[in-house]
């Protein structure tokens, strides 16, 4: 039997952060993982401390935020790639009222240090923005994409990643672990974000999921070097190119694109940009949503070396690394979870199945 600290299963931005988590502790990982799961890397891949729907502050940002920049530096030289671009993000105001909430969310503690209060004049004919935009601090783009590809390369060079489906019913459970195969576990991470509805250890949590749909488009006209936010965000690439979404649709939990995310997506667009754009792919992926829109972190209610690290939504770039860094910590050093996050909260829901 081979040893190992910790099974992993998925590789998005959750099953990553905490790989990192765990290897900077020179702890042993094997990674299983058959991309059937896409959101982390159809994702915008934005960190942004601030909901820009209501102008509050995104939950524990600042924390988050100091973990965060520093990983994907590592990750960075780990990998010899550029993934991390420090982008404004600039809030596209309709209204006065709209400018004077901005003002007012300056002033608000944990909100404040990342609000700019100079209000920005739009002087790109192709974008329709009378009054202007707010600039949100501390913000920036990850390539979601070229950081999935590369880390998982990373793993297989090493002999650490498995490209094929889990098969929940050969985890065999042991005094002081799990046997699965030809493989002695002392720790399993269940990190599949959607993928989580067909784990029969922890399918009775309330992940709902949300299907987003995202555009890339070409606009040589356009030209901003920012990240604009409206109705949907535009986030430049490079090379003309921009990301365009994203659409929550609650329903259809496929990661099939449709022409009805499509055209809705067109549709917000037009409102605020004027130039000429042709569409050169569409990407579609399942967010893992929560009910209360916070992650899912922590112990199997009977199994005590199983775990869980999902429920992410849409902020996985930022929340990745501290989520991981705590459950790592529960797991190791007796370390409590932030009551928020730990599915302590559903017990309720596992003692009515069980």
């Amino acid at each position: 039997m081979i040893e190992v600290d910790y099974l992993i299963v998925g590789c998005g931005f959750a099953g990553l952060s905490f790989i990192e988590e765990a290897k900077a502790h020179n702890k042993s990982v094997l990674v299983f993982d058959n991309q059937s799961q896409q959101s982390s890397t159809v994702a915008g891949g934005m960190y942004n401390p601030v909901v820009l729907k209501r102008f509050t502050a995104v939950w524990k940002s600042q924390e988050q935020l100091n973990l965060a920049l520093p990983f994907y530096k590592n990750l960075e030289d780990k990998l010899n790639i550029a993934v991390d671009y420090k982008l404004p993000v600039y809030r596209r105001f309709v209204s006065t009222e709209e400018q004077n909430n901005w003002f007012a969310a300056s002033d608000k503690v944990n909100v404040g240090e990342f609000i700019s209060t100079t209000l920005i004049k739009n002087t790109n004919a192709h974008i329709n923005a009378d009054f202007g935009f707010g600039e949100v601090l501390q913000t920036g783009r990850v390539d979601s994409t070229l950081l999935m590809a590369s880390y998982r390369a990373y793993l297989k060079r090493n002999g650490e990643l498995v490209e094929r489906p889990f098969l929940y019913k050969a985890l065999e459970p042991t005094a002081s672990g799990f046997e699965y195969q030809n493989y002695n576990i002392k720790h399993v991470i269940f990190a599949e974000g959607f993928g989580l509805k067909q784990n029969p250890f922890f399918n009775y949590l309330p992940l709902q999921g949300s299907k987003g749909e995202l555009l890339i488009i070409h606009a040589p006209e356009l030209n901003i070097d920012f990240v604009l936010k409206s109705s949907v965000f535009v986030m430049p690439l490079g090379n003309d190119l921009y990301k365009v979404g994203a659409t929550y649709e609650r329903d259809d939990k496929t990661n099939n694109t449709t022409e009805a995310g499509k055209n809705q997506l067109l549709s917000k667009l037009k409102s605020f940009i004027t130039c000429d754009f042709e569409i050169v792919d569409q990407v579609a992926g399942v967010r893992p949503t929560v009910k209360d829109r916070r992650p899912l972190i922590g112990a199997h209610p009977e199994h005590k070396h199983m775990f869980i690290l999902n429920g992410l939504g849409s902020r996985g770039v930022l929340i990745g690394p501290y989520v991981a860094k705590q459950l790592y910590n529960a797991i190791e050093n007796g370390g409590e979870l932030d009551t928020e996050i730990d599915i302590k909260r559903y017990e309720s829901d596992y003692a009515s199945i069980s």
